[in-house]
């Protein structure tokens, strides 16, 4: 197919193409490097079996749990067949309605996100940071780049809900908060978003932190909104107008990629009525700190006791549990 030679006669299917052909080459390349590490494997526990050797059979067992992991991780990643599924992904994050509980539940979720990017070896951009007056954060917008960070992120886009006793509170009462996690992957040199100059409108003001003391003295932070959908993102994480103009033209296109993206399944869910559907911002887990300890997923009902853990970013089992659920 791609030796015709009209094949680059039309560059958004030969793309698409060649996505399909990498996402193949992906899932063949990696099951060849298990089977031959499961020979390898085998043909050592043989040896060690004949020569009585305990110390490498207790290395064999250690290698063939790794070997089971890396198996999951394979089999995940073919559950994400989307195109969009192996870009980088934007991730938001917004408190709810709460005040200081609220905004320091949304920090502890961008630093629960930024450890799980660590875990996976992936790297993390703050493109944008709104602190909050007190504690916590008003907004906050992440850049993580990485292989299939978007198809696995997207599992987390909703409404988490933290219950425990505030910190911020002198009586030490128990506290509900929430925040909203959106994720959206991030547009590459093959996806086209078209942006005329004139659909767009770009407003400059100056920054501020809280307390005063980080107030910038120029116009540095750029608001851009896309006039035909009103979409608008804004930047004032860096002091330079120039970079908050280019993150600010990042996220936009990210969030139009998902808009035009969408419209594009509303067409199609008549055709597609038997697939699940992501619930874009509906409340998707429960974290209780107090009085008892549990995390659970109201959407697989997968639950755990180790809070610590997953706010130190080990979200894996969620995201698994819900791509299961969502490929089923």
């Amino acid at each position: 197919m791609m030796e015709a030679q009209d094949f680059w006669d039309h560059q958004e299917k030969a793309r698409e193409a060649i996505d399909e052909v990498n996402g193949h080459k992906s899932w063949v390349n990696g099951w060849e490097e298990l089977s031959a590490r499961l020979s390898d494997l085998e043909e050592l526990k043989a040896l060690s079996d004949e020569e009585g050797d305990e110390e490498t059979l207790v290395e064999v067992h250690g290698e063939l749990s790794g070997l089971l992991t890396d198996l999951e991780n394979l089999e995940l990643k073919h559950m994400l067949g989307d195109r969009e599924d192996r870009s980088n992904a934007i991730l938001t994050i917004h408190p709810g309605a709460g005040g200081t509980e609220a905004q320091d539940w949304a920090q502890m979720l961008m630093r629960m996100y930024s450890r799980w990017s660590e875990r996976k070896g992936f790297k993390t951009d703050t493109l944008d940071l709104m602190p909050g007056e007190t504690a916590g954060i008003k907004s906050a917008t992440l850049e993580i780049d990485g292989e299939y960070a978007f198809g696995y992120l997207k599992a987390e886009i909703g409404v988490h809900r933290l219950v425990r006793i505030s910190p911020f509170d002198s009586n030490n009462r128990r506290h509900t908060s929430f925040a909203s996690v959106f994720v959206y992957p991030e547009t590459s040199g093959d996806i086209e978003v078209d942006i005329k100059p004139e659909d767009l409108r770009v407003d400059t003001y100056r920054a501020g932190g809280a307390g005063g003391q980080h107030v910038n003295k120029t116009d540095s932070a750029v608001r851009m909104t896309h006039i035909p959908t009103g979409i608008s993102v804004q930047c004032q994480n860096e002091r330079s107008q120039h970079k908050n103009r280019n993150s600010a033209l990042k996220i936009l296109k990210a969030r139009l990629y998902q808009y035009y993206r969408e419209q594009e399944e509303e067409k199609k869910a008549e055709l597609e009525s038997g697939k699940k559907k992501i619930e874009w911002g509906s409340q998707i887990r429960n974290y209780v700190f107090q009085p008892q300890q549990n995390i659970k997923d109201v959407r697989t009902g997968l639950e755990t006791s180790d809070i610590q853990g997953v706010m130190d970013g080990k979200i894996d089992d969620f995201i698994k549990a819900f791509l299961v659920e969502y490929n089923s």
